[in-house]
């Protein structure tokens, strides 16, 4: 009843938010100069800030254009490259490069925002690397004719995209790069890859800010996925969708709830944020009200999560961490990280991350037992957190380079 009731409140808002949408779309039109008077500006900005603060479910564009690729700007349009039921390989396509550049997959976090929350990440990729990503969809906009998807499932994705990327013949595999949650999958698939000695296995991998032995000081979120036994999850944690939804009676992990939880760990934060912007919009600092409206047009648009997907992490990853056990399966296969010795791996942690701590993702060095050292690197990056690691300006002058230096490494 949860997400009826969610689905009600939303209902009841939206008559008064598209008020607000209209009032503001008015100002110019219908009020001419009056809207520069103070106490207007503060009426508009009051209108606006409530219009914005809204949890949509429709993803963001990624709003990439083109990018500058050595010394000159180049065009970039979005193509379809794999279209699957619960995500599509996505390409951002540059046809004026002259010299080939390493495809790289970006896999992007199933956690209830849109892959679009890696658009700093994809856009400053683009500049060296011919760029792919994991384009995850919306749950409750999947019929349930489309079956499941489960954690065995993100890992079949996984290699089918990389699989896609490589070139068999040649024996030559893509680059691969995972941000937070997928970190664990991302290295099961390229550990099954090797196993079967797959010829598309990548060349590199970079797993940065990811829960790959979550044992290791433990975060507050790693503290929530196990203070509560697995039963618990999935009678507290699980909704269906509302039927005039087209994915109607599908069991999800609401992206709303995972929105929620993360805010409410800084709560006083997003209020202040508002605050901000509503004072930002007052004053007529059009940069710096831009600025908060962008990132929480980001932040505040969420997708569901399937059921199974979300009850299997819990499990698998936070609960019992089997990959950093050598315990984990895949469709009854065990998962052998010492199998991996063509992948060159890069790990990447923030010194202040509160959601994967130091120590969580380097982890992986020690699973992946039979890599030679001169394939093997870690970077910590000092003063920064979780978005910190792929978003921003150390993302783009500290960690990128080491990011980028494997890939020259290896190609």
């Amino acid at each position: 009843m949860l997400y009826q009731a969610y689905q009600a409140y939303s209902d009841l808002l939206e008559l008064p938010r598209w008020a607000a949408r209209k009032t503001v779309a008015m100002r110019d039109d219908y009020f001419g100069g009056a809207h520069e008077m103070p106490w207007m500006r503060r009426f508009f900005a009051l209108a606006e800030t409530f219009e914005k603060a809204t949890i949509t479910h429709k993803r963001p564009a990624y709003g990439i254009t083109s990018v500058m690729t050595g010394n000159r700007e180049v065009p970039v349009r979005e193509e379809i490259v794999v279209d699957m039921p619960f995500g599509n390989l996505l390409h951002f396509a540059k046809d004026d490069v002259a010299v080939p550049q390493p495809k790289m997959l970006v896999v992007a976090p199933l956690s209830g925002h849109y892959s679009t929350l890696l658009r700093d990440t994809v856009f400053t990729l683009l500049r060296d690397h011919d760029v792919y990503i994991t384009d995850w969809k919306n749950a409750r906009d999947i019929p349930l004719s489309a079956g499941d998807f489960g954690f065995d499932d993100f890992i079949d994705y996984v290699i089918h995209f990389l699989q896609d990327l490589g070139d068999p013949a040649e024996r030559r595999g893509a680059h691969v790069l995972a941000v937070c949650q997928p970190c664990v999958p991302v290295l099961a698939a390229v550990a099954l890859m090797a196993q079967d000695d797959d010829p598309c296995q990548p060349r590199s991998m970079t797993l940065m800010g990811g829960p790959i032995d979550t044992r290791e000081s433990p975060t507050t979120v790693n503290e929530l996925a196990t203070e509560h036994p697995f039963a618990w999850f999935e009678n507290q944690m699980i909704h269906e969708v509302p039927w005039r939804h087209k994915g109607g009676g599908r069991k999800v992990y609401p992206g709303f709830i995972q929105l929620t939880a993360f805010m409410s760990m800084n709560m006083g934060r997003h209020f202040g944020q508002f605050r901000k912007l509503y004072q930002s919009l007052a004053d007529d600092r059009k940069a710096d009200a831009e600025k908060i409206e962008t990132f929480y047009e980001e932040y505040l648009a969420v997708l569901d999560l399937t059921a199974e997907f979300y009850l299997e992490t819990i499990d698998k990853v936070f609960q019992r961490a089997l990959l950093a056990k050598g315990e984990l399966e895949h469709r009854g296969r065990k998962v052998d990280c010492g199998a991996i010795r063509k992948t060159a791996l890069l790990t990447v942690e923030g010194e202040r991350d509160d959601i994967c701590a130091v120590g969580q993702t380097a982890a992986a060095h020690f699973l992946c037992s039979s890599l030679r050292p001169h394939l093997k690197r870690h970077h910590l990056q000092p003063g920064v957190g979780h978005y910190g690691l792929f978003a921003g300006s150390r993302w783009e002058n500290q960690v990128y380079p080491q990011v980028h230096n494997l890939v020259l490494a290896v190609n």
